[in-house]
């Protein structure tokens, strides 16, 4: 359907995440960052304007993101306090690698 979707890891815990170029940082909802064990209460809030309106959000940084066999310390991200179809893969975590699109197949090389 023209997405990339990838399974990883934040914190150790198993996540299967949508490649998002267009979004600067990783963001995920309440419920799994509450899953994952992570301290978005404490985050600074903002605003962020999306595709689909203004939207609240914590921002947080994430100890650890694994994908495949690279692990990314001390990565930002956004949770927002409502439900979220999907994880996003945001630039936080893409900017660190050089991404190659093959046909059906996206390839991200560490910089």
């Amino acid at each position: 359907g023209g997405h990339f979707y990838a399974n990883g890891s934040i914190n150790g815990k198993s996540v299967r995440l949508l490649v998002d170029t267009g979004a600067t940082m990783v963001a995920l909802d309440q419920y799994e960052a509450d899953r994952l064990g992570i301290d978005w209460k404490n985050g600074r809030r903002g605003i962020s304007r999306t595709a689909n309106g203004d939207a609240p959000f914590y921002a947080t940084t994430l100890p650890s993101v694994r994908i495949g066999d690279v692990q990314v310390y001390n990565v930002e991200a956004t949770v927002l306090p409502s439900t979220m179809p999907y994880m996003l893969l945001g630039n936080s975590y893409l900017d660190r690698f050089q991404m190659r699109r093959e046909n059906d197949r996206l390839t991200l090389e560490k910089k």
